[in-house]
């Protein structure tokens, strides 16, 4: 028996503040996890780099890659889109690699549908009173902000039973070893093994 070479798909969501780009951090430091680099029609901001924090692109070619079924998913925000392209993603899987999208609920569900074998995982808060604390901490947005990402976190939360895991992260250390743990068991699904050698 041994292990199919194709990396799975994980999908991370959770509300804003909850930790997920840090999680990100330490799953790439495993060697063998890649993120995807989404794609957007919003023009770049001065500190970003085009291939690295997205790849911009105009309308015209993201509607045509919507047509040609190029994305595994997309939504559109303030008059621009932003999606996730389908031909890179399979590119890193084909690797070996797993690749990780922070993504939104729609996003996901979108994901599941493409990609039954996705494995989406939820993270969350301790509570709401410390996802307001974290909040507070960044010291980057203004307290009406604040309240619209709490308020936002208790609209998404009750989507987290629609997922496949859920990772609580209170102490750091132990949400990267319940998502190693996480990672670990998905590879053991039935559609990630391969049998060939005993049949």
């Amino acid at each position: 028996m041994t292990k199919k070479n194709k990396g799975l798909l994980i999908v991370l969501s959770g509300p804003s503040g909850c930790g997920k780009g840090t999680l990100v951090g330490e799953l790439m430091k495993r060697g063998d996890c890649a993120v995807s680099v989404s794609a957007t029609t919003r023009a770049p901001r001065t500190n970003e780099a085009d291939g690295v924090h997205y790849h911009f692109i105009s309308h015209a070619e993201f509607e045509q890659r919507i047509r040609e079924d190029g994305l595994l998913e997309y939504a559109e925000y303030c008059g621009n889109y932003y999606g996730t392209p389908r031909k890179e993603v399979e590119a890193m899987r084909a690797e070996g690699k797993h690749v990780i999208l922070e993504i939104e609920v729609q996003g996901a569900f979108q994901i599941r549908e493409r990609c039954p074998e996705a494995v989406l995982v939820f993270t969350t808060p301790p509570s709401i009173e410390e996802l307001r604390r974290r909040l507070h901490k960044r010291g980057t947005e203004t307290e009406e902000v604040i309240e619209q990402r709490i308020a936002r976190a208790k609209e998404e939360l009750p989507y987290a039973e629609q997922y496949d895991y859920i990772v609580l992260n209170d102490a750091l250390e132990d949400a990267v070893a319940d998502l190693n743990t996480v990672i670990r068991a998905a590879s053991m699904r039935p559609e990630n093994t391969d049998l060939s050698g005993l049949l």
